[in-house]
């Protein structure tokens, strides 16, 4: 990670220390910058007593929470810096008296000069993954909560986070032949489903509305594997397509469920099992995170062939940023 991010992380986290006191936590986003946050909540539930919460930043400007006042913590994210509802949202958190720190893409971006903190991340093939906005938002998380509950264990983390180019490179190996494969199989489907559960379901959302409906086209929806039984399984057919990440967390019992019945009912279940991912090097306390990271690096393998296979560009959009809306 570059110092200029580690010091801006160190600035951010010496605000939170000097601050009033922390009593609530809001992660608020749009689309895939929400996703990405959504790993924020489900660790600070998991690791801390501190109440926290995903806000898509629209509903957080509308339907803003009681609690939110000077003893809120709210983490907002742009990638451009400029999404309208991220930079109003973190402008009304702003105005209730907390602290607020974004991430973002672009310095002096609106959503940059609206947040108190702001913490850059890179973005590019060439750029270190523990620089990218995963990368950089673990660094802040894991930074926070050696503040909260301190730990070792968090120092240990942030030093796993140094090895993420690196298995990002194992991970695009190890599923190239399996990615070129299942791209082939599936380019000529209108519809696929992504499942998965716990620190994972952030990805499941963002394959689900980035990836597959907002840059291919189509049709999808994210499923948990814990509502899996309570509805969309019903809709599992021998040439229903689903793609599954299975965590090596606790919440894994609920993928296996999940794979164990539709394995029976589809031909088209394609399963990213976490225990194959290149951990070796990862710290005990690192593995889950790390893993969700690296499955974030698996999906894109899948999403870029597929979007090779079919002659459709990630980047081509029909509506968004094409006209007011």
């Amino acid at each position: 990670m570059r110092t200029e991010h580690k010091n801006q992380i160190e600035t951010a986290l010496e605000a939170v220390k000097s601050h009033k006191g922390i009593t609530n936590i809001y992660f608020v986003a749009c689309g895939g910058s929400q996703a990405v946050l959504m790993s924020g909540q489900y660790i600070f539930d998991k690791e801390t007593d501190l109440p926290s919460q995903v806000y898509t930043a629209n509903e957080f400007i509308y339907e803003t929470p009681k609690s939110l006042g000077e003893h809120s913590l709210v983490i907002s994210c742009s990638h451009s810096g400029n999404t309208p509802e991220t930079v109003e949202a973190t402008k009304l958190a702003r105005q209730r008296g907390a602290l607020t720190i974004c991430l973002s893409n672009e310095v002096e971006s609106p959503l940059w000069k609206e947040a108190e903190y702001g913490v850059h991340y890179d973005w590019g093939q060439e750029v270190d993954d523990s620089d990218k906005n995963k990368g950089i938002l673990y660094g802040l998380l894991f930074s926070l909560l050696n503040y909260f509950e301190p730990s070792e264990k968090w120092n240990v983390c942030l030093k796993d986070l140094e090895q993420l180019t690196e298995l990002s490179t194992k991970t695009k190996q190890l599923y190239e032949e399996r990615a070129v494969t299942w791209a082939k199989s599936h380019k000529r489907d209108e519809l696929i489903y992504v499942m998965g559960s716990g620190l994972n379901y952030g990805e499941v959302y963002s394959t689900a509305l980035c990836w597959f409906m907002e840059m291919q086209w189509i049709q999808s929806c994210p499923i948990h594997t814990g509502d899996y039984f309570h509805g969309p399984f019903e809709i599992t057919d021998y040439d229903v397509p689903f793609l599954l990440v299975k965590s090596i967390g606790k919440t894994r019992h609920l993928d296996q469920r999940a794979e164990d019945f539709a394995v029976k009912y589809t031909d088209k279940l394609e399963v990213l099992d976490q225990s194959e991912l290149p951990l070796d090097t990862v710290s005990e306390a690192g593995k889950q995170y790390i893993a969700a990271i690296l499955s974030g690096v698996a999906i894109r393998h899948y999403v870029e062939k597929i979007a090779f296979e079919r002659g459709h560009s990630l980047d081509v959009r029909r509506y968004m940023w094409q006209m007011e809306y």
